[in-house]
């Protein structure tokens, strides 16, 4: 795996992304201090399929995450995001804090039609299923790019980087609040109408997030890079700690 590259970058990069309003409450519990919550309670999720980059990795990956605010910047807060390669796991984890842990995912187009599932522990726990319009207008476009936060095709990305002492007592170091973008180069949009199956499972509660209403859906193909991250704060342990659950099974 290379990973002396100033992009991490993706190509024919294929996205069904849907996103949803969730109570303002739900928002407020799940983001970390100093991240606060950004106008309108919105969640999204995808699941996608990256079948070249130049890292030499191929991979399914899915996602779920929430828009909020860190000081005066809007961006986006990763809850969860399986994947379905160990190496893509361990370099999204080590470099960036991503949430990662390895699952079953599957993504399929069938016609106007594609499915897709994220499953772990013998639950799928998440599923979308949709049915397409259409390619879109880059006005449109635009539009769902900024609801979910994405502006000027880049997303700002966080994720707090942290790891247990070995001793078992805390952590190595204070957790890092990362600050990262996701650069964005879609070939095509085509909008969608979009069911969310949300099912309990102790080991992923994506069901938390509740779906107050599917705001819109997207399959989208094209490429995408993921710029350098850098530290942007840090936060006492004792802070953190009820936030520390994302990135294993207990």
């Amino acid at each position: 795996m290379k990973i002396n590259v100033e992009t991490a970058d993706f190509y024919n990069a294929e996205m069904l992304l849907v996103y949803w309003e969730t109570k303002p409450d739900i928002i407020k519990r799940l983001l970390p201090r100093p991240l606060k919550p950004a106008g309108k309670p919105i969640a999204a999720a995808f699941v996608a399929n990256y079948p070249k980059t130049n890292f030499g990795v191929s991979y399914l990956e899915s996602s779920l995450f929430l828009k909020c605010r860190f000081k005066d910047e809007e961006g986006v807060y990763i809850l969860s995001m399986p994947v379905d390669n160990d190496m893509a796991m361990a370099a999204g984890r080590e470099f960036y804090g991503y949430p990662k842990k390895m699952a079953n995912i599957y993504l399929n187009r069938n016609g106007n039609e594609v499915k897709g599932w994220t499953e772990r522990h013998g639950t799928r726990f998440f599923e979308v299923r949709a049915k397409l319009f259409g390619e879109i207008s880059d006005d449109n476009a635009q539009n769902i790019m900024t609801e979910i936060g994405i502006k000027n095709s880049v997303m700002v990305v966080f994720n707090f980087k942290h790891f247990p002492a070995p001793d078992g007592k805390g952590f190595d170091y204070n957790p890092r609040l990362i600050r990262e973008e996701v650069e964005f180069h879609p070939s095509s949009i085509e909008l969608a109408e979009a069911e969310i199956i949300l099912k309990p499972s102790d080991y992923d509660p994506w069901s938390e997030v509740e779906v107050v209403k599917v705001l819109g859906a997207g399959y989208i193909i094209g490429n995408n890079s993921m710029r350098k991250g850098r530290v942007v704060a840090e936060v006492k342990p004792t802070t953190f700690a009820p936030y520390a659950f994302l990135k294993w099974d207990f």
